[in-house]
C-alpha cells in the first residue's frame, strides 16, 4: 500500500502478509482457524514539525488469529475470532503498552449455489485500538444479482463489481482503513504535551482490477483517493495532542491472494 506525499509533507508505505489456515475438526464441518498477520509501516516526512520524528519512521503490527467456525443451525454459521496484537515501533524490545486485544463474533449465512448467490454476515467486534469500550457492529451483505454483476453493502467495506469473465474483475469500492500503534519512547511536543500513540483513520474511494490466475490464486490492484483522512498523535489517555495529517490524498494498493477455503 502506498499513500504518496501530500501538502502536509507525509508519505506512507505499508507491507502486509496475511496467512490463515482452516482446520476441519469433524463431519459437522466445524473448523479451527489459526493464522497470523504482519504489517510494516514506513512513514516519511519532508516537513519540519519542531519535534523529534525519529520515533515515527517505522512501525510494526503483528496479529495472531485464533478462530472457530461451527454450524449454528441449518442456515447459519457462527464465527468467533480472538486476535492478540502487538503494535509498536519496538525501539526497546516489547512493552506492556504494545499489546492490544481484538475479538469478533458473527453469524454467517450464504447460498453460493443459488441462482443469485448471496452472503450475509451480522456480528459484533471489540477492538481495543478504537478507544471505544463497547462492541461495534459488523454488517455485510453480498449478492451476485447477475452473472456479470455483484455488490457488497456493509461496514467496513462496500463495493460494486463487474465480472468480465472467469479471469477479470473490475471493482468500485468505499472502505475504511487505518492503524493505532504504541510509541515506546514518548515524544515531547512544543506545547509541553507528550505523545505516546499514533493513529491514522481514512475513508477511501477506489477503483480496482483483479486477475484470477486460477480458481484459488489472484492478483489485484486498486487506486483511489481518501475522502476523509486524519493522522493524529495521542497521549496515554488516547486524547488528541497533535494533528499530523488531515489532507485528502491518493491511495494505491496491490497484492497477491491464494484462497484455500
Amino acid at each position: 500500500m502506498n499513500i504518496p506525499e501530500n501538502d502536509t509533507g507525509i508519505k506512507t508505505q505499508r507491507y502486509k502478509i496475511l496467512f490463515n489456515l482452516p482446520i476441519r475438526l469433524n463431519q459437522k464441518k466445524d473448523y479451527l482457524v489459526a493464522g497470523m498477520e504482519y504489517n510494516r509501516l514506513d512513514i516519511g516526512y519532508s516537513r519540519d514539525f519542531q519535534f523529534d520524528k525519529s520515533e515515527l519512521i517505522r512501525f510494526h503490527v503483528a496479529d495472531l488469529n485464533l478462530g472457530f467456525i461451527t454450524k449454528w443451525n441449518e442456515n447459519w454459521n457462527l464465527v468467533t475470532i480472538l486476535t492478540p496484537r502487538l503494535a509498536s515501533n519496538f525501539t526497546s524490545g516489547t512493552l506492556t503498552d504494545d499489546f492490544f486485544l481484538n475479538a469478533t463474533a458473527s453469524f454467517w449465512k450464504e447460498s453460493p449455489n443459488a441462482e443469485k448467490p448471496f452472503r450475509i454476515v451480522l456480528g459484533l467486534s471489540f477492538n481495543s485500538t478504537t478507544g471505544l469500550p463497547i462492541p461495534l457492529p459488523i454488517v455485510s451483505y453480498y449478492k451476485r444479482f447477475h452473472p456479470k454483476w455483484s455488490y457488497t453493502l456493509g461496514i467496513p467495506k462496500t463495493n460494486f463489481k463487474y465480472h468480465m469473465g472467469k479471469r477479470h474483475t473490475l471493482e468500485m469500492a468505499l472502505f475504511l482503513d487505518g492503524y493505532f500503534i504504541n510509541i515506546q519512547d514518548n515524544i515531547s511536543l512544543p506545547d509541553g504535551q507528550l505523545a505516546s500513540k499514533i493513529s491514522l483513520s481514512a475513508l477511501l474511494a477506489t477503483v480496482g482490477y483483479q486477475y484470477n490466475i486460477s480458481k484459488r490464486m489472484s492478483f489485484f490492484a486498486m487506486a483511489g483517493r481518501s475522502i476523509e483522512q486524519r493522522g493524529i498523535l495521542r497521549n496515554d489517555d488516547r486524547a488528541n495532542v497533535f494533528l499530523l495529517n488531515d489532507e485528502a490524498n491518493f491511495y494505491i494498493r496491490t497484492g497477491f491472494k491464494i484462497g484455500i477455503f
